[in-house]
């Protein structure tokens, strides 16, 4: 199951971040949350596997 980890104000914070976490070898989705079609300033979740929250979550607010 994938579990939001993080919320970020915008699209290219999240992809920022997914790439961070990408480059440590975790899987991650992303998911905008509201209109898609709103531009880069929607919101958007990021999601990794139920059983690396604690493991990305560290690895977050180390940044």
């Amino acid at each position: 199951m994938w579990t939001v980890v993080y919320i970020a104000p915008n699209k290219r914070e999240a992809n920022r971040l997914k790439m961070l976490l990408a480059t440590e070898g975790f899987l991650v989705k992303l998911r905008i949350i509201g209109l898609p079609q709103a531009n880069d300033s929607s919101s958007v979740e990021i999601l990794v596997p139920e059983s690396e929250v604690d493991e990305a979550m560290e690895i977050i607010n180390t940044v």
